[in-house]
Parts: structure tokens; sequence; C-alpha cells
């Protein structure tokens, strides 16, 4: 029973040096990143894009199919999500693969407007502080609409404004289900799934999105069906 407690003891002091250096390294990566531009002033650079497009002026459609593959809970949860990066790790240790990451919308900001896309682990915990800064300064509303418009979709594309103009020759408010799925799972590997490139992949890519939006009561199965 003494040598349990001093195991318990030992590996709870552990986790907290972990967590320690996680937290200094995490944060020192994002202070050092906004000693080279303030928090605002990035957000300000896209915000006044040309083709910046509010929440306001984009289609339902397009904000559900966003919302159902990318972070079904985000108006539900904070900067981060508990839950999210628990079902990735399922997910990805029954796969077999790591395919999701868990980061929410907002994370994902913080990663487009301050951070570079290189995938390591200091960034993701400097995305956290990042993410919780984010919150703290803007809506959810408007965190959705930086999201759409500092994204990357493919075709030199970089907001949802000129991808949707590019790749169906309309604005984004005309966008019909089959239009905005395609759009809406663009962002995750753009360079794969763009339908100029991988035409199939990019089909394969909607149905994932047109599943989610039905699982998460966007959408009919009936609907999703008659996408083609």
């Amino acid at each position: 029973m003494k040598l349990f407690r001093k195991i318990l003891i030992i590996s709870i002091l552990l986790l907290i040096v972990i967590f320690s250096v996680a937290f200094i390294i995490g944060y020192s990566y994002y202070a050092n990143a906004l000693k080279e531009k303030p928090l605002l002033a990035r957000v300000e650079e896209v915000t006044s894009k040309e083709n910046y497009m509010s929440f306001d002026e984009l289609p339902d459609v397009y904000v559900n199919a966003v919302i159902a593959v990318e972070d079904h809970r985000f108006y539900e949860h904070g900067a981060i999500d508990p839950i999210g990066i628990a079902r990735a790790f399922y997910t990805n240790i029954r796969d077999g693969k790591f395919d999701e990451g868990g980061s929410t919308i907002t994370q994902q900001v913080a990663k487009n407007v301050i951070f570079n896309q290189d995938q390591n682990i200091v960034r993701k915990l400097g995305e956290i502080f990042a993410a919780h800064d984010l919150e703290k300064n803007y809506s959810k509303d408007e965190i959705f609409a930086i999201y759409v418009n500092s994204s990357y979709f493919g075709d030199g594309y970089y907001c949802i404004y000129d991808a949707s103009k590019g790749y169906f020759n309309k604005e984004p408010k005309d966008l019909t289900l089959s239009e905005a799925s395609m759009l809406a799972g663009l962002p995750n590997a753009p360079s794969v799934y763009s339908p100029t490139v991988n035409p199939d992949l990019a089909k394969k890519r909607q149905k994932h999105v047109l599943s989610r939006m039905v699982e998460y009561g966007y959408i009919s199965q009936e609907e999703a069906d008659l996408v083609e």
C-alpha cells in the first residue's frame, strides 16, 4: 500500500512537471509570435481584405457544412474542446492513422492567422493560448468568419469568396448544398481535395461532409443522396 501511494505521488508530480513545462513552452511560443505582430493587428489583416465576407453574408448551408465537418460543438465549447480531443485520440488509435486532430475552429484560426502550417507539438501548445485570446476578443460568429476568410481552398484561393467565385463562378450567398459541401471539405487538405486536382478525392471528401451534416441533423439523408 505504501509503495502504491509513493508511485501515485511520483506520477502526480511528474504530470505537474510535464504540464508546467508544456505551459511555459506553449506560452513562450505564442508570446514570441505576438512580438512580431500583435493579435488584433494580425486579425485586422484578414478582416480588411477586399473580399472579406462577414458571418451574416455567409449562407446557412455553407456555415452548417463547415461546422458539421470541422467542429460540430463549436458553439458549445470554449477555445479548446476536450471531448473533441478525446474523440480524435480514440478514432486515431482505432483506425491506426492520424486523420483527426481534435482542433477547434478557433485553434485553426490561430494556426492560419498567427502561426505557420508546420505540424509540431510546440505550435499546437501555442495554439491553445492563441485560441483563448481569440475567444476573449471576438464572438463565435466573428471567429467563424475569420476562419473561412483565412483558410486556403486550393488553386490559389485564400478565402471563401475567392474559392466560391473561382470554382463555381458565383458568390457564396448563392451556393447550393452540393457546392457548399464541396468547399467546406477543402481546407482540411486543399492540395489533395481540390476538385481541379483530384476530382475523385474531392467527391469522396464531399460525401464525408454530407454524412456529417446528416449525422448532426443539418440535412436529411434524402437531401444528401440527391447530391451528385
